[in-house]
């Protein structure tokens, strides 16, 4: 499936199903379990003959009784949920790479589910477990989580998480990032669980991603291996699933739906690329975002230039937004929302924002650093051009990601001329250049400052704590 084809809709629909169809077998079983009870009950209940009707009830006054049958169903359908709910095991488990697309995917399926009466629980880093905990003991149908602290809850012994035999539901999104080598050994932890101490045969596995069957060129290492024969196989697409299968523990012979057009990427993407020295990239930044203005996300590489960018266009009176792994989570989301809010931002995000994240209207995608993978580039640029739209997505190049930008286009049967320039305005450049030599001036006089600031005020403290006087000449701002 194409990144932005509705995959979410996919698996949150056989979840509502699946727990509306237990709630239908429980209340079943329960009326089995009653039946008897309230024939011998009936059996040992002495009536008064027909013709002989109690006194009282001659005085009493007719009264309608559609309001008591009615009050009486109330209470018959708030006993029957309160013992359902008493019962309730966890039904349906959804495990993603990122806490953002965790809210998302509770965001939807509570929308989805709006008048079912179904609870969910999120459970996620970054926020506190305390609350979470408290979540998690009103018994919600379905919990939507990240790996590592779903297993620290798991660890914990908390009651709605003991008997996960009764599990119907798993999904694995974004799949191929979560069973990465060295990636998410917590997510190995709960599947050799499910699939050992808390099996279930009755147990769905679902597994979605944009990028699940695309297949890289085999380096030339591997090539020229003995094992070459053995690394072609696992480099098919047929390969790469099998691998994917084994790791998640699922049953032999799956389902396999495979959505994927010849091109990995959407219908109305427009694939662009811009050729430049790693100096001119902020120019060039800047022209683009002054020349094209819209809801534009930003990608790099590292925390570093996001955190550079953000000071340099704020110089440029850029308005922008910044997301990265190192803010907390009420700040991540702050800014997911405040992006979603503003017609004409920038969103200056690393690879945390790549996968699944859903902003409507998003218009363009700049790479400014190359992605270092073929499906990196694929979910970066399916955050624009999502369900039918349009979008453009822009590489710029400079010559040291070259190789990694051969590669990408070799992976996604792309010839690089299919990824034409994007023309640029010269004079309209021309006349940025000295306000971003400008900016780059003050922006780099800042940094050092703040350097001297952390240095001095880090031996400050460790000369106070240690309670010895401080040499002057150890501070950089002298």
């Amino acid at each position: 499936m194409c990144a932005g084809s509705g995959k979410t809709l996919c698996f949150e629909i056989p979840l509502i199903h699946t727990v509306l169809q237990w709630r239908k077998e429980a209340d079943r079983r329960r009326q089995k379990e009653q039946e008897p009870e309230e024939n011998r009950d009936a059996a040992a209940v002495d009536l008064p003959p027909e013709d002989e009707a109690p006194e009282q009830q001659e005085d009493e006054e007719d009264v309608p009784r559609e309001h008591d049958e009615t009050v009486a169903s109330e209470d018959a359908e708030g006993s029957k949920g309160e013992a359902r709910r008493s019962q309730q095991p966890l039904l349906g488990l959804v495990l993603t790479p990122t806490r953002e697309l965790a809210f998302q995917v509770k965001h939807h399926i509570d929308a989805l589910a709006q008048f079912t009466g179904i609870r969910t629980a999120i459970v996620v880093g970054g926020m506190s477990a305390q609350k979470q905990r408290r979540m998690l003991s009103r018994r919600p149908e379905l919990v939507i989580a990240t790996p590592g602290r779903m297993w620290e809850m798991i660890r914990e012994s908390h009651a709605h998480l003991q008997n996960l035999k009764e599990l119907r539901c798993l999904v694995i999104d974004e799949a191929d990032r979560m069973v990465e080598k060295g990636h998410f050994a917590e997510l190995e932890n709960i599947l050799e669980m499910l699939s050992t101490t808390h099996s279930n045969v009755k147990r769905q596995t679902l597994v979605f991603s944009a990028t699940l069957t695309l297949v890289h060129s085999l380096p030339p290492r591997l090539n020229a291996k003995k094992n070459k024969k053995k690394a072609q196989n696992q480099n098919t697409k047929d390969g790469k699933l099998q691998q994917l299968m084994e790791r998640i523990c699922m049953r032999e012979h799956p389902k396999i739906l495979d959505l994927s057009r010849t091109e990995a990427t959407a219908t109305g993407l427009q694939e662009k690329r811009i050729d430049c020295a790693a100096e001119d990239k902020d120019l060039i930044l800047y022209s683009v975002l002054m020349s094209r203005p819209a809801r534009t996300m930003v990608f790099t590489n590292s925390i570093q230039c996001v955190k550079r960018l953000h000071t340099l266009l704020r110089l440029l009176e850029c308005q922008t937004i910044v997301l990265h792994a190192n803010m907390n989570q009420k700040q991540r989301l702050k800014s997911l929302e405040r992006f979603a809010q503003s017609q004409q931002c920038v969103l200056l995000t690393t690879d945390v924002a790549a996968r699944g994240i859903d902003i409507p209207n998003v218009q363009h995608v700049i790479h400014y650093e190359v992605p270092r993978v073929s499906e990196t580039y694929v979910h970066r640029s399916g955050r624009t051009a999502r369900i039918g739209r349009t979008g453009l997505t822009l590489l710029l190049v400079s010559p040291e990601e070259l190789l990694n930008f051969k590669k990408i286009c070799r992976t996604l049967n792309k010839k690089e001329e299919e990824l034409p320039e994007l023309p640029l305005d010269t004079e309209h450049m021309s006349a940025l250049k000295e306000r971003v030599t400008l900016a780059h001036k003050i922006e780099k006089n800042e940094y050092f400052q703040n350097r001297k600031s952390q240095h001095d005020s880090w031996f400050r403290q460790a000369a106070e704590a240690m309670e010895i006087q401080l040499d002057d000449d150890m501070l950089m701002g002298n």
